[in-house]
């Protein structure tokens, strides 16, 4: 266990990220005990009150499991974290974890469609100006990671029309993963958002209240760049 002292004392954060860093590394193992809440407030240098709060958000992320009166342990995060971690385990010492990107290209593809394909049921009519409207904005954009940026927002309004909280959930995650690779996907992802024609068929069988047309249009608008990405990614594994 490689803790070190916090430099600002009293800041929960620094103790949380700290023992969040060392499970997700593997550090600290599944099943390992955490010292108590006097001995870790002494090797970090906090307060007992400030490490009582990381230990408290650390639990309710799935990280550590803490029982009252006995050891604090790590927990397997791949069973018990939720998709909010997912921005913290695509980067980790400034490199992407490409199993990560995988998992997330794969869940993009399966989930795009079935989106689609609810909004064509539940919405109907009513989402054609929006969806037209954000594929006009695509089509605005010159930039390829505006493009990117107005790509996303298309997808923000199918969700909408989707009317699942769980996917909405989902997509609120992807896309702050997402987010911060924009710059470094722009070359890939221009297959998919310099050509607006897949969106304006996404849009129109979402209006007409047609969901296996939706479904087949998101597959042909998402699968292109998805195989693009998942074969580079291949091949950077071949290479390490």
């Amino acid at each position: 266990m490689a803790l070190r002292q916090v430099t600002r004392r009293s800041v929960p954060e620094h103790v949380f990220e700290q023992i969040m860093s060392e499970v997700l590394s593997g550090e600290m193992a599944p099943g390992e005990v955490l010292p108590n809440e006097r001995r870790l407030a002494e090797v970090l240098g906090v307060s007992r009150p400030a490490v009582r709060e990381a230990l408290t958000r650390l639990n309710a992320a799935g990280l550590i499991e803490v029982r009252h009166g006995d050891a604090t342990t790590v927990r397997d995060y791949r069973r018990h974290a939720g998709l909010d971690l997912l921005p913290r385990l695509l980067v980790r010492g400034e490199e992407l974890d490409l199993e990560v990107v995988r998992s997330i290209l794969e869940a993009r593809l399966h989930n795009g469609p079935k989106v689609a394909e609810l909004a064509a049921q539940r919405s109907g009519p009513q989402a054609a100006a929006v969806l037209n409207g954000a594929v006009d904005a695509l089509v605005a954009e010159a930039d390829p990671v505006q493009r990117q940026r107005a790509a996303l927002t298309f997808w923000d309004h199918v969700v909408d029309a989707a009317d699942s909280i769980v996917f909405r959930l989902m997509f609120n995650t992807l896309r702050v993963t997402y987010e911060p690779a924009l710059e470094a996907l722009a070359t890939v992802m221009a297959v998919e958002v310099s050509h607006p024609q897949p969106y304006q068929r996404v849009a129109q069988a979402i209006a007409a209240g047609d969901p296996a047309g939706a479904r087949r249009a998101a597959v042909e608008l998402l699968a292109p760049a998805t195989d693009a990405l998942l074969t580079a990614l291949s091949g950077l594994d071949q290479q390490q």
